[in-house]
């Protein structure tokens, strides 16, 4: 079954590879698409979308990240899926 999540991440999450890491292991996981960015408040945005499995593997690494990170919060919400969504990639 596809599922799509949106995640906001909180804490020290941008100057450490955040995006580029999480990019990395969609890549690994496999059959992901949407992306990762930062946001001007200082988060980080994750939207992802695949079989639940992938995407629950991507939002477990997203509570923890890279290790310079800290990650204070996730909140994440549930969205529909769209059939239009570009492979996962690092959004600027």
């Amino acid at each position: 079954m596809t599922i799509c999540k949106q995640l906001l991440i909180s804490g020290r999450v941008q100057g450490v590879f955040f995006r580029h890491s999480t990019f990395k292991r969609a890549q690994k996981i496999g059959q992901l698409s949407g992306w990762v960015k930062n946001l001007s408040d200082g988060r980080v945005e994750v939207l992802v979308q695949g079989p639940a499995e992938q995407v629950e593997q991507l939002v477990a690494y997203c509570h923890k990240g890279p290790p310079a990170a800290r990650v204070d919060s996730v909140d994440i919400q549930n969205e529909v899926p769209a059939g239009d969504l570009p492979d996962f990639h690092v959004s600027h």
